[in-house]
């Protein structure tokens, strides 16, 4: 159910609230980002078609308030309310080239973090600390050897989950959300066995578990059939 927001400010309160946060009032910095939110779940409505939820929706337009607040300048010619719109407008359209330009999961982008709280990615799963020398070499060699190790110490949950978040053979990458509401289960439950199979993943690497199956075994796709409700 779609959260209630407060209704706007007048534009005498607006002014108020905009010069005491050019005096450093945060009070009123979150005064006028509450206060416009409204703006934001309207305008993140004509984005309902979109696979996001409303929730996200709101969340990223949100980042886009947050910024016409924090750059707007009282001198300028139009009402916060009309700047902010465009500042929203613009995150949410950037958001989605980002996502249409990021189809293919790239290999550097963070996808968790260890267990001292640093983050990794999917890279640091499949490279070896070799020279930069040999990196691209070994890099494929090691992307081949991931396709293999897949289906060989993964689950068949395990499989589906990360195969759809990564995009691996050839399908949609898909949100923990998506994925979630595709098997009955919540967000938070997809997050953990998909950081238990990474873990799984840097192991088998570390090992060198599976350096001997044929690359053939890369033409298998377990990502596209989804797993059964008693796995994990």
């Amino acid at each position: 159910m779609q959260k209630s927001f407060l209704s706007p400010l007048d534009a005498a309160e607006e002014r108020y609230y905009i010069e005491q946060l050019s005096k450093g009032d945060l009070e009123a910095r979150d005064i006028l980002i509450e206060r416009n939110m409204r703006l934001v779940a309207y305008i993140a409505k004509k984005y309902l078609g979109s696979e996001e939820s409303m929730e996200d929706l709101i969340s990223i337009g949100t980042i886009g308030l947050i910024k016409a607040v924090s750059t707007y300048q009282s001198d300028k010619a139009v009402r916060l309310s009309s700047y902010a719109s465009k500042c929203v407008e613009n995150e949410l359209r950037m958001y989605f080239r980002k996502k249409k330009s990021n189809k293919e999961i790239s290999l550097y982008e963070p996808i968790g973090t260890d267990r001292e709280g640093n983050p990794f990615t999917m890279a640091d799963i499949v490279e070896s600390p070799e020279s930069e020398l040999w990196e691209r070499v070994l890099l494929k060699r090691n992307v081949g050897q991931l396709y293999t190790l897949i289906p060989r110490v993964l689950s068949r949950r395990e499989r589906y989950i990360i195969c759809r978040r990564y995009g691996l053979y050839n399908t949609r990458p898909l949100t923990q959300r998506e994925i979630a509401r595709t098997l009955g289960i919540s967000r938070s439950y997809v997050s953990r066995i998909e950081k238990k199979a990474l873990q799984k993943l840097r192991r088998a690497m570390a090992s060198g578990d599976g350096t001997r199956v044929p690359v053939s075994a890369k033409s298998k796709n377990p990502g596209r059939t989804s797993p059964g409700a008693s796995e994990n």
